[in-house]
């Protein structure tokens, strides 16, 4: 939705976080020069930090910049980065100290102005940012939004009452305070993602010429973009992190398809893809084809189906639990991934600190009998039932083999209906634009089971397509924020998922490890949980 990060998950997600795709492009697979190539494909927005909630913008976004604390490649441990100490005694009322030398590419130095600047800019409703709501935690939030009266009538929203988070206060160049509404104990662990990172006071001068020229503080530095085909990082000479580039940059080359890209990864034209397609897993051909520069490893990704509950069809929770007990996961994973996926019994994965077995209940589970006893209890369903995904991201066979299964083991008409992008799809997305089931993922934003939770189905949440609301659900976050411990806290936002189990906003399907391939350019490099390669890990061979 990162996306969540919408792995389109997003789905990241995470989000949403998606499968990224390449209209595939051969060339030259780089490497004589000190740069690689990875598989990207357009992000949805601008490349500002508090407005990219997907993963190919924050593939960027990690590369550009570097956070208060950040999440260590190997096992996504918490370290600090720019923060010296982020300290607290009531878990309410943080102080923030940074590391001196920090600069921004431009030259001008990281200062605690710099993070409270850009959270402000963030946060404040009429700037439309989609992870505003990741600042929601902090005192003032609610006094900068304000609401259409009449959606999208003639009339506008009014002025929010203030245009910066009254909990934010700067103390001096290298130290600022945090007051939030309530207890929050994890959150110095988020303080790694995205929508967190400083930004230049050239920006706030200046954003639309910051948005064709971004300017972080991060390992890589922003050199060219060529819309549709590629966009390039240079490493950063001045760079303050202990984890310096080996390379000399990276080109993200945009696909299409991402049969596209894995050939052009086969045939050394790309060092580096970062999910393989369903048609390479068949037969565990990926592993013969390349040998030991295939690779896995357990994953922060989901990949579900979610409800569109603003319609009027999806209201009744029985016709969701149908649905969902049509789906025969297991032989889907078992045809479409070859087994390369592992059904879901729950809207986390095991690899989560947090994660519970079952949480998802009967629901997740293959019963064509109930289903069809659930949905006559709840009166049928009217018409067709359509299902809906992104076509550039290597979902629609799995997608046609979901939408058959509910036909045949319901008797519902279904459609599929794909669309052509996944930026297009996103607008729809958050548009509420949607009028049957619809695709949608996510990946970790950071290692806590309170990430495949709050911005994906807290009320009015920045990743909550569905328009999903329970106050039930929403106070037992808050209980969770509250509590005394990480521990304690990752315990009781197991209580919290326990309740989407009932409700059922989404269709949980299957989680998938992360399933990658390097090309014989690339000698090392540390690729994370939620499918993003470290590039500062990254050494080539010589």
């Amino acid at each position: 939705m990162r996306k969540g990060r919408l792995a389109a998950m997003v789905a990241a997600p995470l989000a949403v976080a998606l499968i990224a795709t390449g209209c595939g492009g051969g060339g030259s697979g780089s490497g004589e020069d000190g740069y690689i190539t990875l598989n990207w494909a357009e992000p949805e927005n601008p490349l500002v930090p508090g407005n990219t909630t997907e993963e190919n913008g924050g593939f960027i976004i990690d590369a550009l910049f570097t956070g208060l604390v950040q999440y260590r490649a190997s096992d996504l441990k918490v370290e600090n980065a720019v923060a010296e100490s982020i300290e607290s005694t009531d878990h309410q009322n943080y102080t923030i100290k940074l590391k001196p030398g920090w600069t921004f590419h431009d030259g001008t130095p990281v200062q605690a102005h710099n993070f409270v600047d850009a959270w402000n800019y963030s946060a404040y409703g009429p700037n439309g940012f989609q992870g505003a709501s990741f600042y929601e935690q902090i005192d003032g939030y609610d006094q900068m939004q304000s609401k259409d009266p009449d959606g999208d009538g003639p009339a506008h929203a009014p002025k929010p009452a203030a245009d910066k988070l009254s909990g934010l206060h700067v103390i001096d160049d290298n130290t600022f305070t945090v007051r939030l509404k309530s207890p929050f104990t994890i959150f110095p662990v988020l303080l790694g993602y995205s929508a967190y990172m400083p930004l230049p006071d050239s920006f706030f001068k200046d954003p639309k010429g910051f948005e064709t020229h971004p300017i972080g503080n991060g390992p890589f530095k922003y050199e060219s973009r060529t819309p549709n085909t590629e966009l390039k990082v240079a490493a950063y000479d001045r760079y303050a992190g202990a984890n310096k580039p080996q390379i000399k940059g990276a080109t993200f080359k945009v696909y299409d398809q991402l049969d596209a890209a894995y050939q052009d990864l086969v045939s050394g034209n790309l060092d580096f893809l970062d999910a393989i397609p369903a048609s390479a897993l068949v037969g565990d051909k990926w592993k013969q084809d390349l040998g030991d520069r295939a690779k896995q490893k357990p994953g922060l990704l989901t990949q579900n189906l979610g409800f569109p509950i603003y319609d009027p069809k999806f209201k009744n929770p029985l016709v969701r639990k149908a649905i969902s007990m049509s789906i025969d996961r297991k032989t889907i994973t078992q045809q479409v991934f070859s087994g390369g996926r592992d059904p879901a019994d729950g809207f986390a994965t095991p690899a989560v600190d947090g994660y519970r077995p079952a949480q998802c209940g009967e629901a997740c589970e293959f019963n064509p009998a109930k289903a069809k006893q659930l949905l006559q209890e709840a009166g049928g369903f009217p018409g067709v039932l359509t299902v809906e995904t992104n076509a550039d991201g290597g979902h629609n066979e799995w997608v046609q083999a979901v939408a058959a299964n509910i036909k045949q083991n319901l008797g519902i008409e279904t459609q599929f209906v794909p669309t052509p992008t996944f930026g297009e799809f996103r607008q729809k997305a958050n548009a509420f634009k949607f009028s049957g089931l619809f695709r949608t993922g996510w990946k970790a934003d950071y290692p806590n089971l309170e990430t495949f939770l709050t911005q994906l189905y807290r009320t009015d949440a920045s990743s909550n397509d569905y328009k999903y609301s329970n106050p039930a659900f929403d106070a037992a976050l808050d209980r969770a924020n509250a509590a005394p411990t990480v521990e304690a806290a990752t315990a009781a936002y197991g209580d919290a998922e326990k309740l989407l189990g009932e409700d059922l906003p989404v269709i949980p399907l299957w989680v998938q490890p992360v399933q990658y391939g390097f090309s014989e350019r690339i000698a090392q490099g540390e690729v994370k949980a939620y499918r993003e390669l470290d590039l500062t890990t990254v050494r080539l061979n010589q």
